[in-house]
């Protein structure tokens, strides 16, 4: 009887489980939408928590310094919290497209996705790039249209922009009545109510009213009668034009929910939560090399989609972030370390409300734990209960740019050496060790990251470092169908001087450009090069 009881109420808070993830280009709004839904969940107490450093009390999902100063999240934040019986996992992603790489590692740890668009600037080329990546991986997507009380583009104009830069297929379930300045609220098609713009942010929720029959007069007493008339078209041509909302399409990832509103106001987030909370998937199946795994497997598994150091300057601590994909982490219990074959034990698995880390004794499919690590983890790897398998899809991307780094204080050769070997561990860059002379290149997706390096390696570990160009144009993965063969010991001759190892000893070509690359294939074809670093 114990036993069913268990295995009930294990299923029961996997079905309780929301992880998700919020994606944008920088600005549209992201960590304000973000902190609103920390507002309702009470994870939080005041708005404005986010960037207001006199608020110290609040949720922040810009962790680091440099965030801070900068006003744009630089590495992902886990923030957690409940609402209306549901546990909800947030993944804040970097909007920077130098910090893109970050985000791709954290879609894999996802079961949904929300896109914040900027009702004036509408599809920009970042969201492009990142909502590939969830269609590509079938991840069910809500979009949310954000800042309404500012001018912007036509509502039906905006979700065609999104239908054909994003190559989605929408359904609006929520509407504007009027934008920008004459913008008096939203009519909530999913819920059929209106819910009206007082414009006043300080209100924590804002007051609905029940709206069943749009003709009712009721309508133009309380937003007027002209806007009355144009919102009962508008819907009109909704009901014309655009499929009715699906639950199996959306989770397919056939079908996108839009909602509008102003997440800096409060404004129609409760509608996009409550909608949320309803149809979001709860965790979902994933491929391993071996099998597909289930949520509701008994045996824990669990894979590594980032590593922090650092999150607490005070105390020198490492987090490696777990999502859990089946069975139970439990405190105290060993689990393998896959690639190390190993057993480890950790005694304070942290689980995060807002800012605050706790402890927890167990978390169930779904959640993020981090795990405080000395050094045995990196990004992508598995940890079981015994069984040998690995997470796919967690790979290394090559970079865009090259920079010899240099130690700029000999006495601190050392600690330059700690701080860089755990940021690249943290996957916010990559280090190339050069065959021909041991030097040190770092690449990087995007040129905004040697500056973070440069902050955190002296901030954080007290060394400073300089750069210095190195003109290339792409790191390629080498792989030989044989080793041996004579073919792959003349290219390792005539390439030497573009050869070097990654962090994890693996052979890469540093390519100056395109045509070098296609020369290369075609006088070496039993050389294969890869971009990325996870090939079959």
């Amino acid at each position: 009887m114990q036993t069913i009881t268990r295995i009930m109420s294990f299923l029961k808070e996997i079905l309780r489980r929301r992880t998700f993830g919020i994606i944008s280009h920088p600005d549209a709004g992201k960590t304000t939408l973000t902190e609103k839904l920390l507002l309702f969940g009470g994870a939080i107490q005041e708005a404005g928590a986010v960037k207001n450093n006199k608020i110290k009390k609040g949720a922040t999902s810009d962790f680091m310094e440099i965030e801070r100063q900068r006003g744009i999240s630089v590495a992902t934040s886990v923030l957690a919290f409940n609402y209306k019986n549901k546990k909800i996992n947030i993944l804040d992603t970097p909007g920077h497209k130098d910090f893109a790489e970050d985000t791709f590692r954290t879609l894999t740890a996802v079961d949904s996705v929300i896109v914040v668009i900027d009702v004036a600037k509408g599809v920009e080329e970042q969201t492009e790039k990142l909502v590939s990546v969830c269609r590509m991986r079938k991840i069910p997507i809500i979009v949310f249209i954000n800042k309404l009380d500012r001018e912007g583009k036509d509502a039906f104009d905006l979700m065609d922009e999104v239908e054909k830069k994003l190559g989605l297929h929408v359904t609006p379930l929520s509407f504007p009545i009027g934008m920008g300045y004459d913008f008096q609220g939203i009519y909530n098609i999913w819920e059929k109510n209106i819910n009206l713009f007082s414009g006043d942010s300080r209100k924590n929720i804002e007051d609905t009213i029940a709206i069943s029959d749009l003709m009712s007069p009721e309508l133009g007493k309380l937003i007027g009668e002209k806007p009355a008339t144009k919102l009962r078209e508008e819907l009109e041509l909704i009901e014309e034009v655009y499929p009715p909302f699906n639950k199996e399409e959306y989770l397919e990832g056939n079908l996108q929910p839009v909602f509008f509103g102003s997440a800096l106001n409060n404004f129609g987030v409760r509608e996009l939560l409550d909608c949320f909370v309803e149809i979001a998937p709860t965790p979902r199946p994933k491929e391993s090399d071996t099998r597909l795994v289930m949520p509701e497997e008994e045996k824990l598994s669990g894979f590594v989609f980032k590593i922090h150091a650092n999150m607490d300057p005070k105390h020198r601590d490492r987090l490696a972030f777990i999502k859990i994909v089946s069975g139970t982490f439990e405190r105290n219990k060993p689990y393998m370390h896959v690639r190390l074959n190993k057993s480890l034990k950790f005694s304070s698995p942290n689980a995060f409300f807002a800012e605050k880390k706790e402890i927890v004794d167990i978390s169930y499919p779904g959640d993020i734990v981090g795990l405080h690590d000395t050094g045995n983890f990196k990004i992508g790897d598995t940890l079981t209960e015994g069984e040998i398998m690995n997470f796919r899809g967690i790979p290394s991307f090559s970079p865009e740019h090259f920079r010899y780094i240099n130690n700029a204080d000999p006495m601190k050769a050392k600690q330059l050496e700690k701080g860089v070997d755990q940021l690249m561990d943290e996957g916010v860059a990559q280090l190339f060790t050069l065959e021909m002379n041991n030097r040190k290149v770092i690449g990087t997706v995007g040129a905004l990251q040697y500056e973070v390096i440069q902050y955190r390696l002296e901030h954080e570990y007290g060394a400073k470092c300089t750069y210095e160009n190195f003109p290339v144009h792409k790191a390629c993965w080498v792989k030989p169908d044989d080793a041996k063969n004579e073919e792959f010991r003349e290219f390792k001759r005539v390439k030497q001087k573009f050869l070097a190892h990654d962090k994890y000893n693996q052979l890469v070509f540093l390519a100056d450009s395109d045509f070098t690359i296609q020369m290369t294939q075609s006088k070496y074809p039993s050389v294969k090069l890869f971009f990325t670093s996870e090939f079959e």
